[in-house]
């Protein structure tokens, strides 16, 4: 009885020490598989950043970019959906969100998944709103809360895509977001403004709000054609995976868009 009172603390001591061992390694296989992920973007916004009536929407085209870019890029959010075409699935599009219900999420998001890249089209929702007159200034709100909780995250700034019946309104917001972004460029923020409203035409719309199959790849352009006027913002190009996420291949060369780089 004796010997087996002194094996009982032994026989703790031992699976104590081997479930540390078994953690520790997993989190530090964890970590390193976060890190050979590659670059952190979110792509933040509402439905068309969801991906509504093509799921995935964007992101899908612009996930193919990367691979033949032979960019390693990891996409990262509280939500995740899209094809099989498209290798990550997370994102922060929120269907139905305006710039307000985005801005009171956002800090967490950005200290939950850290994203060296924001790609953000948000605004759609206060298109139609009590107060579309006040968007301007809620957007500039929402840049200050992520420039200030990561500032060394390279923000994107689209201008909202068309809407068949709000483009008066859609235009007038539109005109305030480079001014928006020059004040936060001035103030030595990382900011980028992303033209594009002009890429996209009411005929690349499925429903007079949200982009078609042609619309979302026409974003997907644009996007990846500001991603590669900023060095870093979406990682220097790598050897090709094995295990087929990536492949290295020519970068694609951007149709539409424009950014403004600091």
């Amino acid at each position: 009885m004796t010997r087996l009172r002194r094996l009982i603390p032994s026989s703790i001591a031992l699976v104590s020490l081997l479930f540390a061992l078994i953690t520790t390694t997993g989190t530090a296989q964890a970590a390193h598989a976060e890190r050979a992920a590659g670059v952190r973007i979110m792509p933040l916004g509402d439905s068309i950043t969801d991906g509504y009536n093509v799921p995935g929407g964007y992101r899908v085209d612009l996930w193919q970019k990367f691979v033949a870019g032979g960019r390693t890029v990891d996409f990262v959010g509280s939500r995740s959906n899209g094809p099989s075409s498209l290798g990550d699935r997370d994102h922060e599009g929120h269907s139905g969100w305006t710039i307000g219900q985005i801005d009171s999420n956002v800090v967490n998001w950005l200290r939950t998944y850290t994203p060296r890249t924001v790609l953000l089209h948000i605004g759609t929702n206060d298109m139609y709103g009590s107060d579309p007159a006040g968007a301007p200034a809620r957007l500039s709100a929402l840049l200050d809360h992520i420039t200030a909780t990561s500032p060394d995250t390279e923000v994107f700034v689209a201008t909202i895509i068309p809407i068949s019946f709000a483009d008066s309104t859609v235009r007038t917001f539109n005109a305030a977001i480079p001014g928006i972004v020059r004040s936060k460029v001035n103030a030595g923020k990382r900011v980028h403004l992303v033209d594009m409203y002009r890429a996209l035409t009411t005929a690349d719309l499925a429903d007079g709000v949200h982009p078609n199959a042609g619309g979302y790849s026409k974003m997907a352009n644009v996007w990846y054609g500001a991603l590669l006027s900023v060095p870093g913002s979406m990682g220097a190009k790598g050897p090709a995976r094995t295990d087929g996420a990536l492949v290295t291949q020519g970068a694609g060369t951007p149709t539409h868009g424009s950014a403004i780089r600091r």
